[in-house]
């Protein structure tokens, strides 16, 4: 089980990723927001398979 959250991590990450990509047109300040929580997600996921 410990291995399998950190891939989750890594993949809501990816998603926020995508959620970046539409909402930069409409609202900068989201696509920020939404930035910074899937770097910290990513971030977050490699550094606790380490």
């Amino acid at each position: 089980m410990s291995a399998v959250v950190p891939v989750l991590l890594i993949a809501l990450g990816g998603f926020l990723i995508g959620g970046v990509l539409a909402v930069r047109d409409k609202s900068t300040v989201g696509a920020v927001v939404l930035g910074v929580i899937s770097a910290a997600c990513i971030v977050g996921g490699i550094l606790w398979l380490l």
